[in-house]
């Protein structure tokens, strides 16, 4: 936790700040720990105070031993303003991604003419290389959604709708210890499948049926994310697995890529030529992947634009896919960890072939 704070206090000097307002609660719970759902870190160039109301103070006492834990009874950004001065700050800085322009004029106008200066993404990216205790917790959490998937495999069968499927997955990771979903699971069966974030419906699933599910868990605080394509109940026609074998062809081309060193935006190259070289680039149109961690989706992203040079301990997912309308579509995903040499792949799902799912008899 220290280490954290301390770059922390390295970036707001590099900004010219002498204090850093937190509200994020990605960003409050990787600098302080604290689980509540509402209030305020200010990191000083001595201390970190954490303000709370009275329905979080006793459990930011304890949750944040490292903290100078006080209440706020009726503004935070009144306290805030009466606190500063003694705290020595006279040139605070915010997340100027994250606090909405009201709060931000209201507390600038408590402020005067001590100001406030908004900074972009000082702790994100902080969070974007995990340690060694992040990466275990992100390998739990992707542990339990390989087990999910392995779980729904037995599940998905003609006659039973997307939005069964899609709370089947949820309660088996909700008794496995999973404290919510990441994210909404995207369950998308036959031509749905050409949606690249088609959530469930009360569509029936049919033999030969294409099925990708894109989903994962919130477990110990860090997230997961997979998505695996499935056909359903007879062995895929020769369109199908052409498919697929491009897509899987594509994923692996993409992992490849990933190592310390390298561009995010060449990783996503990487999967891209492959789909374009078989004549489907524009049926490729979002990014290979993302970071993932507090957030499932964190920086850097894998894509065109985002030219961020890895670095070992990130966390990324390479997903690349194929999505025709009318059809349906194919998408792989897996999450791995950025390393000098190459990655470490974290899902352990298979995906070696298109598997068929309630295959009669």
């Amino acid at each position: 936790m220290q280490q954290r704070i301390a770059r922390v206090r390295e970036a707001c000097r590099a900004a010219n700040v002498d204090a850093l307002l937190v509200m994020r609660p990605e960003n409050r719970y990787y600098l302080t720990g604290f689980t509540g759902s509402a209030g305020a870190v200010v990191v000083t160039a001595r201390d970190v105070h954490f303000l709370a109301d009275f329905r979080y103070y006793e459990q930011a006492k304890q949750q944040c031993p490292h903290c100078r834990v006080s209440m706020f009874k009726d503004s935070l950004f009144e306290k805030l303003a009466g606190e500063l001065p003694g705290w020595g700050v006279t040139r605070p800085g915010c997340e100027g991604d994250f606090l909405t322009y009201r709060q931000f004029a209201t507390l600038q106008e408590k402020l005067g003419d001590t100001g406030l200066t908004p900074l972009y993404g000082v702790v994100e990216k902080i969070r974007q290389v995990k340690d060694a205790g992040e990466i275990e917790r992100l390998a739990r959490a992707v542990a339990l959604a390989d087990r999910a998937f392995e779980h729904i495999r037995t599940f998905l069968r003609s006659g039973v709708t997307e939005r069964e499927a899609a709370l089947e997955l949820e309660f088996f990771m909700r008794r496995q210890g999973a404290a919510k979903l990441a994210f909404d699971t995207i369950l998308a069966s036959g031509p749905r499948g050409a949606m690249p974030h088609g959530t469930a419906t009360d569509r029936v699933l049919q033999a030969g049926d294409l099925v990708t599910l894109d989903f994962g868990c919130t477990l110990d605080g860090y997230n997961s994310d997979i998505t695996r394509t499935v056909v359903i109940g007879r062995p895929p026609d020769a369109r199908q697995q052409e498919i697929y074998r491009i897509v899987l062809e594509a994923q692996k081309a993409g992992i490849k890529a990933v190592r310390a060193g390298v561009k995010a935006c060449d990783a996503d190259r990487a999967t891209r030529d492959v789909i374009a070289g078989y004549g489907y680039g524009d049926n490729f149109g979002h990014g290979t992947g993302h970071g993932v961690g507090l957030a499932v989706h964190e920086e850097p992203a894998l894509s065109k634009r985002d030219e961020t040079v890895l670095q070992p301990g990130m966390v990324v997912t390479v997903e690349p896919g194929i999505y025709l309308p009318g059809w349906g579509g194919v998408r792989i995903e897996d999450m791995v960890v950025v390393r000098e040499d190459g990655c470490r792949i974290l899902t352990g799902a298979p995906k070696e072939q298109l598997l068929i799912c309630g295959r009669a008899g």
